[in-house]
């Protein structure tokens, strides 16, 4: 061709070459598509679809640890059902039968609170409403809230029997509960006994430690004065007994002083100096001085200067500018034997410092030894209300002092109480004042040496009203912790048990030979218990090794009743199988309705007279409630797909809740089924952590730093918080905010681009064009096929070991790393232009790559469903529209053979060397001296293919081996068709070799 004579056209090849085709969108659109994908699995029943095609597998039953019905949805209820959802969705994947059968919890003060503010803004009287009435709008606004949460649950794409969900306020349910109650009551693991107990003033009933929550407060810190008037010791006769509390409230309930035995104590007289005789007078006149000075005073030794610095403080608040004097300082002066050890104090009695309101006050208060005494802060002497501390209560019990109940339910004083009667409440902080009632009353009596509103500390509140609780002690039904269970058979046969060789039981293996006590069972029971992570089973079994008696009983309206009668001469409750079952019946038919005292003669029969029985009106602890819930849902029969069909125990395969469920629902599950079956109602415990805002903060409405979950799936959709759940570390505190959702919806967008690329790569891809015959596909076919079958290995080993964040991670990683960024990107010039008149189903490369990429897409489908349930069904019915759900399809077939520890080895130097080479020609690029890396030639330091190989591998003209790493530009043609640079080609826009054989029909 001479320069005179015009080039030819150059062909425009565009309509021979292969581009991947998809009716699946870029654009996700989740918030209009989830809806319609929900209505179809509805309207279709796909729930029982999966039940049938599970039917008589495996089993893995979870159950569903009951949310509270009040109020919306949050993002701790959905990270919670989304791990619950996963792991039935993987449970179901791995082939086996998991249903679901969602709860919630429905009794309880929640509830009745709110109900009771509906009625305090309409300025009606719960308490005047028939208590009929007011269960029944208890009930509805329970059931109204169920519906709520179920429909944000299921929009959420939690699967599981909704038209079915299990309610603790269903009769049935009701009835179970009280069974359950009746079984301990039959076993003699019910009394009623007197002891504090948390206890709310504002909701007027006890609350369980799982009911609380402790805040940061500032209290009035007080130091009284206890004059003794007996002694051993004589020197001691006539002194001050000091004592310190932050709860003022309590002195008037005072009956006994606590000391430490191994504390020493030290008797010290008051001195004033400093200032001017005005000033003294001015003291001596002031109602904090009121001749307090004028004895000794007994505080323990190691606490003298945190005791002078507080009456110091206080004496510095007198007013002496009128004299213009310098401020009076306060010391304490001690004799050289003015020295005690604390267990010579026994003996000793004070009397109270209103012991001139006489009665009560003017019973003399004895000094008691106590253990738990400390100088970790105070004076070393606690005084003693055992009405309102456990401390208190055990030692004052255990020398004859019994609690006088002088605090009301609602805080207050009872109104025949000799010293500030009718009064309170004990929890306000004005009462409790430095100038309140009680100080006022105690530095009038000359028994208050300093006061001061200015303690700081933590203090516990009722977590749902958020008012301060007291300790009271009141009438309450409690389980026993450590009575033996003599219904419960030992864990393993005395007979069974290790011997030594005389034939004696193993001491180490004694207890378990006996039956045990609650505490020993539950004990035992954490221990066969796997929990996820594993300091679950530290933080429970700490719990339940030290708790006291659990208390059972609530002064309330909604909730299951304590269905007891008590004889009123002897005080015993009666247990007679014939009444407990009619009972029982009652309340399934009618509900806690019926137990009234109009049916309390039927319920007796004619063997008894209901004049003769109290009937128990408290109502049991919710945690009660819900700790009974493996009984109803596991063992009724009432859902046919939990009933073990393996002849095993009832205990489910797992719980999962939080991590505050190892002081609740956990803990009461545990305790209800050790007391009445001698083992714990699961195999396994999860938990997981809290939800923070994005700066790590706790999430409240108040401060505005809430993420809403039904909003986000208005904006994002319901599989970008799905798969923020499953990315995270939730066994740990972790975070959401906008800007991690913007992280999350940009991992969704990649792999939603992976699957948009198989499913335009795989358009139609057929039988006829699949490799069989692995052995036979190029090594990198053979290295993906590896790379998958050691995925496969570790999402199974995931899914074994709940560990989610992997599996979403590992997801992710082979999509974006080994897949879009490594596998496609290589392959795609084999895909677009391996395939022509003469290649009608491609190069033998070609094939090879379609059918990796079927194998690819049939398992990333399956791997992604659990996860992503919305857009893998739009993935799946993409493909195979007519095929049915993708959640009915079971774990992917993936050969272990393919794995190859050699192959990924080799590979993985090539990867390396890859991002080497990416790497040097990028400055070239940005440069645009090279555009494109095909127009790069690379010399690489020990390739570890043929150079020929890694030209395909590296996508670039040329590779060959060189003694460094260099990049230049390449002088080699454009193939008009694939766009590579080669040496073959004879000028831009003529064809290569390869694309001229794919295109010679």
């Amino acid at each position: 061709m001479t320069e005179s004579t015009p080039a030819p056209e150059t062909r425009d090849y565009r309509d021979t070459v292969f581009l991947p085709k998809t009716d699946f969108p870029m654009k996700a659109g989740l918030p209009q598509k989830e809806p319609l994908i929900l209505a179809k699995w509805l309207e279709g029943n796909l729930e029982g679809q999966i039940r049938e095609s599970r039917k008589g597998r495996d089993q893995f039953i979870l159950h569903d640890g009951p949310p509270y019905a009040n109020g919306d949805m949050h993002i701790g209820h959905a990270l919670n059902h989304i791990l619950k959802d996963m792991v039935v969705r993987t449970q179901t994947l791995k082939g086996k039968d998991a249903p679901y059968v969602p709860g919630w919890d429905c009794h309880g003060l929640p509830i009745e609170w709110k109900v009771e503010e509906q009625y305090r803004k309409k300025k009606l009287n719960k308490d005047e409403v028939p208590v009929e009435e007011f269960r029944a709008e208890c009930r509805a606004y329970a059931q109204h809230w169920v519906d709520t949460q179920r429909e944000q649950l299921k929009r959420l794409g939690i699967g599981g029997d909704w038209d079915h969900p299990y309610l603790t306020m269903d009769y049935e349910a009701e009835a179970t509960i009280v069974r359950e109650l009746l079984k301990f009551a039959a076993n003699d693991m019910l009394y009623r006994g007197a002891k504090p107990v948390m206890w709310s003033p504002v909701e007027k009933t006890a609350l369980a430690e799982a009911e609380i929550e402790y805040e940061d407060i500032v209290s009035t810190q007080i130091d009284v004065a206890f004059q003794i008037i007996e002694s051993p010791i004589a020197e001691l006769i006539g002194a001050h007994a000091v004592i310190w509390t932050t709860t003022p409230w309590t002195i008037p309930v005072n009956q006994a002083l606590a000391y430490g035995p191994e504390v020493e104590y030290v008797l010290a007289s008051p001195l004033l100096s400093g200032g001017s005789e005005s000033a003294w007078n001015i003291i001596h006149a002031h109602p904090l001085y009121n001749g307090w000075f004028d004895r000794p005073v007994l505080v323990a030794a190691d606490l003298v200067e945190a005791f002078k610095a507080r009456v110091d403080a206080a004496l510095k608040t007198i007013d002496l500018s009128e004299v213009g004097s310098p401020r009076v300082d306060f010391d304490l002066d001690f004799g050289p034997e003015d020295r005690f050890k604390g267990a010579d104090l026994a003996g000793t009695i004070a009397r109270h410092p209103m012991h001139a309101l006489g009665g009560f006050f003017a019973r003399p208060r004895p000094f008691l030894a106590g253990d738990f005494v400390t100088t970790d802060s105070g004076t070393g002497l606690v005084h003693m209300s055992p009405d309102h501390g456990e401390d208190d209560f055990d030692l004052c019990k255990a020398n004859g002092i019994d609690p006088v109940f002088a605090v009301e339910g609602d805080g207050k004083y009872r109104e025949d109480w000799g010293w500030l009667g009718g009064q309170g409440s004990v929890i306000n902080p004005k009462f409790n004042a430095p100038d309140g009632p009680i100080c006022t009353d105690l530095r009038e009596s000359g028994g208050l040496l300093a006061a001061s509103a200015d303690y700081k500390h933590s203090y516990p509140h009722s977590w749902r009203s958020k008012a301060k609780v007291i300790y009271r002690c009141t009438p309450q039904w409690f389980v026993p912790m450590d009575k033996v269970m003599t219904h419960i058979e030992p864990k393993t046969p005395r007979e069974k048990r290790w011997e030594n060789e005389g034939g004696a039981i193993n001491p180490a293996e004694e207890d378990l030979c006996a039956a045990p006590t609650l505490r020993q069972a539950a004990m035992q029971a954490i221990d066969e218990t796997r929990f996820v992570p594993e300091k679950g089973r530290n933080r429970i079994s700490s719990m339940v090794k030290d708790r006291p008696d659990w208390v059972l009983s609530r002064q309330r309206a909604w909730g299951v009743p304590i269905t007891l009668f008590v004889d009123r001469k002897t005080g015993v409750y009666l247990n007679d199988p014939a009444v407990n079952d009619r009972i029982v019946a009652a309340v399934k038919a009618g509900g806690v309705d019926a137990w009234s005292d109009a049916r309390a003669q039927e319920y007796l029969g004619e063997a008894y007279d209901a004049a003769d029985y109290e009937r128990i009106v408290d109502i049991l602890d919710v945690w009660f409630d819900s700790g009974c819930t493996h009984a109803f849902v596991l063992e009724s029969g009432r859902w046919p797909a939990l009933v073990r069909h393996d002849g095993g125990t009832h205990s489910a395969d797992l719980y999962l809740e939080g991590s505050d469920q190892h002081r609740g629902w956990f803990q009461s599950s545990l305790l209800e089924s050790c007391g009445t079956r001698g083992q714990a109602p699961y195999k396994a415990v999860l938990t997981h952590g809290f939800t923070m805002d994005s700066k790590g903060l706790k999430q409240s409405k108040s401060v505005g730093n809430t993420t809403d979950p039904v909003k986000v799936m208005q904006t994002n959709g319901a599989d970008i918080i799905r798969l923020w759940a499953l990315s995270v570390d939730f066994t740990e505190d972790h975070r959401i905010g906008d800007e991690i959702l913007k992280g999350v919806a940009d991992q969704y967008r990649k792999l939603r681009n992976t699957f948009r690329y198989l499913l335009g790569a795989l358009d139609g891809f057929s039988e006829e064009e699949r490799v069989t015959d692995v052995a036979a596909m190029p090594e990198l076919e053979r290295y993906m096929l590896s790379l998958l079958a050691d995925l496969d290995t570790k999402m199974a080993q995931a899914v074994d070991d709940f560990d989610f964040n992997s599996y979403t991670r590992l997801l992710a990683d082979f999509c974006n790393e080994d897949l879009s960024a490594f596998y496609f990107d290589i392959r795609k010039d084999v895909l677009y232009c391996d395939l022509g008149p003469a290649a009608p189903l491609g190069t033998d490369t070609r094939r090879a790559y379609r059918s990796v990429l079927d194998i690819l897409f049939h398992a990333l489908v399956r791997y992604a469903a659990p996860v992503l349930v919305f857009t893998s069904e739009e993935v799946w019915g993409t493909r195979y529209p007519e095929a049915g759900s993708v959640h009915l399809l079971e774990w992917p077939t993936v050969d272990a053979v393919w794995n190859d520890a050699t192959l990924a080895t080799k590979w993985a130097g090539v990867r390396t060397q890859r991002e080497a080479v990416t790497e040097a020609i990028e400055p070239y690029r940005r440069e645009k001296t090279i555009r494109s890396s095909l127009e790069a030639e690379v010399t690489i330091p020990d390739p570890t293919l043929d150079p020929a190989a890694l030209e395909e591998i590296f996508i670039v003209s040329v590779a060959r081996a060189g003694d460094a790493l260099t990049v230049t530009r390449t002088e080699n043609h454009k193939c008009g068709r694939c766009w590579r640079h080669l040496p073959e080609v004879e000028s831009d826009g003529s064809l290569c070799n390869r694309c001229d054989t794919v295109l010679d029909a």
